[in-house]
């Protein structure tokens, strides 16, 4: 006998940060029929994908932690991914999210259906409808690999700090690192005293300045549980020395040069010989890439087993890389420290009134409405899409600020007891044309480098051009007027 497709009023897709606060607001405010789908066996996101030597977080973590759930016994400044990821289960476990996630569920296709006005879900597991999706997939979750002839033909050892073989001895092994991003400057200082040789190949040298990382005393996290009113102003300090950069970013770039004095006063103290200080300096203008907050990189990039190579990699042998000079470099092993893809597979798979996906629209061109939700997308929400995320902040200030303005849009059709709800592409044109006049001159466009910030034409990528407490305000409310509605 043919069963009936399970429903649910609301399907989240992940189980990170954003969709275990999700979870959390929506149940306090009255929502306990959703389901979280997670294709891993864990909930954590990132935090539990990511488990590379020294793989923690470059924000603070009395920032990078749910306002609403401080925690007053980090060990460190700086969490560390094991801590991080306990932090996001005892989190889960107190609010009784884990009942709610469906794990080892892979997303394999959503699609909207019009005539009965909901979602329809095909996973691993098993099929579903829900009158609201929302995609809480972070951009950190599926490896990028660079495109080097021969690299298939190598015939050492080879993987991607998301993919880390934990069970492979490094020790005295000629090991090659392509990639400088931030998953690498955090990696190389923890494997280099273990190596044999480390040859880092760099596309371009990322800015690094001070870390000042420190464990946190007894005495502190007392003070903490006790006193409450400690941390809350230790998060406001937080938020605005980040806040700061946006000065440089966004506003005028002249406010760089202060950071950028930073990064040139580390180098000068951490590496000793002229060349390499060279090679390790920037050619673009902080902030224009991602800047990384590290003590250990600089120092073990000035040891005797390692060598930084600038020249570009003609191609990869079974036992060897090649330079565009025709010198080879004889490895035994190979890490990729080259980043994400920008478009999670579970982008394509999500489809929306026209037949086209949430990628191919990406591809077309970075958009979103607050980076919230998406045109043509009805009784769907994101978080952190494009130009929702900041280039200044915590990446779960903006994600709470998220979870309040969808929260609100769910209690808004619920209590007018609204059917379907979906951005008005007129209000999504509007945001984006303000996106694009406020991004015309920043940093991020004209700060002469090439990343995950900037789009292959040179545009915002999708940071949000703005102050983030300029964002929160907005998304503060449900705005009904932006969107069409039917009952």
């Amino acid at each position: 006998m043919a069963t009936s497709t399970p429903h649910r009023r609301i399907a989240i897709v992940g189980a990170g940060f954003s969709g275990i606060g999700l979870a959390i607001k929506l149940r306090q405010a009255g929502f306990d029929d959703l389901v979280l789908l997670e294709r891993a066996a864990d909930l954590g996101g990132t935090w539990q994908a990511n488990t590379y030597p020294g793989c923690a977080c470059d924000v603070p973590s009395h920032l990078y932690s749910y306002s609403f759930a401080p925690n007053p016994d980090w060990s460190r400044k700086y969490g560390k991914q094991s801590e991080i990821l306990a932090y996001l289960r005892a989190v889960a476990t107190k609010h009784d999210v884990v009942r709610h996630i469906r794990f080892g569920t892979e997303l394999l296709d959503a699609r909207w259906d019009e005539s009965a006005a909901h979602w329809r879900i095909a996973t691993s597991t098993g099929d579903l409808t829900a009158d609201f999706l929302i995609s809480a997939t972070g951009l950190f979750a599926e490896a990028k690999y660079p495109a080097l002839p021969g690299l298939d033909t190598f015939a050492g050892k080879a993987f991607h700090s998301l993919h880390w073989d934990h069970d492979y001895d490094l020790t005295g092994k000629r090991v090659a690192v392509i990639g400088t991003g931030a998953s690498a400057v955090q990696f190389v200082p923890e494997i280099q005293p273990r190596v044999a040789e480390l040859v880092l190949f760099q596309r371009s040298a990322p800015w690094i300045v001070p870390r000042l990382d420190h464990s946190t005393h007894l005495l502190e996290r007392r003070l903490l549980r006790q006193v409450p009113l400690v941390g809350k102003a230790i998060r406001a300090g937080w938020f605005t020395a980040i806040e700061s950069f946006g000065l440089p970013g966004f506003i005028d770039k002249r406010f760089r040069h202060p950071y950028e004095l930073l990064g040139r006063l580390q180098l000068l103290r951490q590496v000793r010989d002229p060349a390499l200080r060279r090679r390790l300096t920037p050619d673009y203008m902080i902030g224009c890439k991602r800047a990384i907050f590290s003590d250990s990189y600089l120092p073990a990039l000035d040891q005797p087993n390692v060598e930084v190579v600038t020249d570009g990699i003609a191609e990869v042998r079974p036992h060897s890389i090649v330079l565009r000079d025709g010198t080879e470099r004889a490895i035994d092993t190979l890490i990729y420290g080259t980043g994400f893809t920008s478009t999670p597979s579970a982008f394509e798979r999500v489809t929306g009134r026209d037949g086209v996906s949430m990628a191919q629209l990406y591809r077309t061109r970075p958009q979103s409405y607050l980076g919230a939700t998406l045109a043509g997308f009805p009784n769907f929400f994101c978080t952190l899409g494009p130009f929702g995320a900041a280039g200044n902040q915590s990446a779960v200030f903006m994600i709470e600020s998220q979870i309040a303005y969808i929260v609100d849009a769910l209690s808004t059709v619920r209590t007018r007891g609204l059917r379907t709800v979906a951005v008005k592409p007129e209000a999504q044109q509007g945001f984006l044309e303000e996106m694009r006049q406020r991004s015309t001159d920043t940093v991020w466009v004209t700060g002469g480098c090439v990343g995950y910030y900037q789009t292959p034409g040179g545009h915002n990528a999708g940071l949000y051009p703005n102050w983030s407490f300029e964002y929160r305000r907005r998304t503060s409310t449900f705005d009904i007027d932006a969107y069409e509605v039917s009952a």
